[in-house]
């Protein structure tokens, strides 16, 4: 029902050239611990890839290989960001937590998540979004609420 809900405005997909971008992360302090394969920034950390960006308060990164296949970010909120297709603006997101699945192009918001696009914006305890396909799900998980969503009117012409 959600799905189309979004399907009713014009939906648009985050840049594809992003996931083949290198990937950049920063933090303040950063730990390694190669027995299992993950490395955690403290402090002021962000990840870009292409125009996609992740900032937080912490960050885990699970390599898996020479391949990064996770990076979940917690804060106060975590913030997400990202360039649309066809100077359509960006998608902005935000949430306790915030996991990018980086081989999937996938992006999972956990703990009052809101995912906002062109002036339309989703809001539940959860919310997976699927840069890919641009697909997206909300949930209120086990907690007591409901998902909402903010549907802006068509634009009108004006004929003179």
């Amino acid at each position: 029902m959600l799905c189309a809900g979004l399907l009713a405005t014009p939906m648009v997909w985050a840049l594809a050239s992003d996931a083949d971008q290198p990937i950049h992360i920063e933090g303040d302090d950063a730990q390694i611990d190669q027995a299992n394969e993950t490395i955690t920034y403290i402090g002021s950390v962000e990840v870009v890839q292409g125009t996609l960006r992740v900032k937080g308060d912490k960050m885990v990164v699970k390599i898996s290989g020479d391949q990064v296949q996770q990076i979940t970010t917690v804060g106060s909120p975590a913030r997400y960001r990202q360039q649309l297709e066809d100077d359509k603006g960006e998608v902005n997101a935000h949430a306790d937590s915030i996991i990018y699945h980086t081989a999937q192009e996938r992006v999972y918001l956990n703990g009052k998540a809101t995912l906002a696009q062109q002036g339309n914006e989703l809001q539940g305890e959860s919310i997976r979004y699927d840069i890919v396909k641009g697909k997206v799900d909300a949930s209120t998980g086990e907690k007591s609420g409901r998902v909402k969503m903010t549907v802006q009117p068509a634009t009108r012409t004006t004929e003179q």
